[in-house]
């Protein structure tokens, strides 16, 4: 051993590690780290929110569309499991089919590189610099959007002073031979890729682990290869956090957790055997540590989708043979749209209820159509379905406004308070009238066939006129619910004339008819009477609620009117 050996060995020896600092260091500045990526994805979601479900709809029409959708909508929210609910919801809404998300999916894994490129900037220095510039437009700024933007560039600094404090935490450990080794062991491909996965599946965030490993090459204590190896055991691991937001979800999100799973541990395991290649690749485009992680991570995730967009149909359909939907399941009642993950983003947590709310109308709809033609002629039995109906129609109004309730303790735009009053308030409607069905027409048919009532011929005609316009009613506004159309909603409004003619001309036939000479005229005449107050009253009920629709229900002139 040199002298120069032996004086180093001494004073390592003469100067311990302080593990107390070292750990608290390095959880300290991952725990700001983390908090500061959470404050500036929230941010980035609130600016860009009410634009990202227009996005990925209108984008998707071909698989290379949809990859980079999924890449600049998976780049503003930091969130791949963001982008994914989204596209469940899409997918249950037949929206989309599970064959367009796949390319979305695919560019979601791309866009989350984008914080590791920023993360390579290396700027820790300037970390609470940003961090004041950003307090700055949060408390100073009068506008909602600057105090967003100030919290976005805040989140950014919180990530850089995050990262220097784990960086001065984990300095100790460069002279110290265990710690070295155990570093060194991560060169080979398959411990880098287990501990990356193992990483990221605790913590929850990939660029956490991403980050981690640039400090860890930035401060020369990781080898490039083993840094590369633990970026991409981190694709692995955060397939836990999609598969974990399925939980109690519909098939359509496991086929989508699906997607992501196998697009990531497969395209992991065909790059293990070329780490080194890769290396070598980002060695020669740059000679900064932190940058050539960064770059190796974009370029696993990018050549993967080059490699993969050929096989989106076999891809979408080995999914769905794996995890098919059957109609069992497909029949249990349960919210398809309203996912937590979204409460976050009050844009697109409201976007979910309105289609969740949509459905609701979609039941309502149906329940109205099966009631119609038994409440006049149909058994005990038939009866009894539409009351099952209602029951299910129930559990879906409990859902939503469980769901309502907690976006309501969400801060919120002015804007956004308003259509979620608007949107309890259209729930509430389409509860009321599955009740009006349900509770008052399943009676009025059960009092038919206690009486032994027979409705006459020219009677059912014209109770089928208004029939025919209250059923065109819901269904234009069960349509401007689902499309957020105002003008369908103005059209239900419209129909009062129609609607308040056809029921005064059932209401005049009965008077005219109520002097035939008929077994149980009277008995006939009540039940038909209530038939079309039943009738009318449901298309008071859709008025009230389109009103809330067009979102201008303070204004509505004949609010009490039924």
């Amino acid at each position: 051993m040199s002298l120069a050996a032996a004086s180093l060995t001494l004073a390592q020896t003469a100067d311990p590690i302080r593990w107390t600092g070292v750990v608290l260091g390095l959880l300290g500045g991952l725990a700001l780290f983390l908090f500061g990526m959470d404050q500036m994805t929230a941010a980035l979601k609130g600016a860009a929110g009410g634009g990202l479900r227009r996005v990925l709809g209108r984008f998707t029409a071909n698989r290379f569309a949809g990859v980079v959708t999924g890449a600049a909508v998976t780049a503003v929210t930091q969130s791949s499991s963001v982008t994914t609910v989204l596209l469940v919801g899409f997918v249950s809404a037949g929206l989309m089919t599970l064959h367009q998300t796949v390319g979305v999916i695919m560019g979601a894994n791309v866009g989350s590189t984008f914080t590791a490129q920023i993360i390579a900037f290396n700027v820790t220095q300037y970390a609470l610099a940003i961090v004041t510039v950003g307090f700055l437009f949060m408390f100073v700024g009068r506008n909602e959007k600057v105090r967003r933007y100030g919290a976005i560039v805040m989140g950014l600094g919180l990530v850089f002073f995050g990262m220097k404090i784990m960086s001065d935490a984990m300095n100790p450990l460069r002279g110290y031979p265990p710690f070295i080794d155990l570093m060194a062991t991560m060169d080979l491909a398959v411990l880098g890729v287990l501990a990356g996965a193992a990483f990221t599946a605790v913590v929850q965030s990939s660029a956490a682990t991403t980050g981690l490993v640039i400090v860890l090459a930035a401060e020369g204590l990781i080898s490039l290869r083993a840094g590369i190896a633990i970026a991409l055991g981190a694709n692995i691991g955060t397939c836990v956090t999609a598969l974990l937001a399925t939980i109690g979800k519909p098939r359509e999100a496991l086929q989508a957790a699906a997607v992501h799973i196998l697009f990531n541990v497969v395209g992991v395991l065909i790059w293990l055997p070329f780490i080194g290649r890769l290396a070598a690749w980002v060695e020669a485009i740059s000679e900064d540590p932190a940058r050539q992680i960064a770059n190796a991570h974009t370029l696993f995730n990018v050549i993967n989708v080059g490699l993969f967009i050929w096989f989106v149909g076999p891809i979408a359909k080995g999914v769905q043979h794996l995890i098919p939907i059957t109609a069992k399941e497909d029949a249990v009642v349960r919210p398809k749209f309203l996912d937590r993950t979204l409460l976050s983003t009050p844009a697109l947590a409201l976007d979910r209820v309105r289609m969740e709310v949509g459905r609701m109308s979609r039941m309502v709809l149906k329940m109205l159509e099966t009631a119609a033609p038994v409440v006049g002629r149909g058994s005990e039995e038939d009866l009894a379905k539409v009351e099952a109906e209602d029951d299910r129609l129930d559990t879906l109004h409990g859902c939503v406004i469980d769901y309502i309730a907690s976006l309501g303790r969400i801060s919120l735009s002015r804007t956004e308070e308003h259509r979620l009053s608007d949107l309890l308030a259209i729930a509430n409607y389409l509860e009321n009238m599955g009740d009006a069905i349900e509770r008052n027409m399943v009676a009025i048919g059960r009092q038919r066939l206690a009486d032994g009532v027979v409705i006459s011929e020219s009677t059912g005609e014209k109770l089928g006129l208004l029939y025919a316009s209250v059923r065109q009613a819901i269904q234009l506004l069960s349509e401007s619910i689902q499309e957020d159309s105002s003008a369908k909603a103005t059209r239900v409004i419209n129909m009062k004339t129609e609607v308040r003619d056809r029921a005064h001309d059932a209401i005049d036939h009965l008077g005219r008819r109520l002097h035939v000479d008929e077994p149980k005229r009277l008995e006939t005449y009540r039940i038909e009477q209530e038939i079309t107050e039943q009738l009318r009253r449901l298309y008071y009920f859709a008025r009230h609620t389109a009103w809330h629709v067009v979102g201008r229900a303070e204004e509505h002139p004949d609010h009490g009117e039924e």
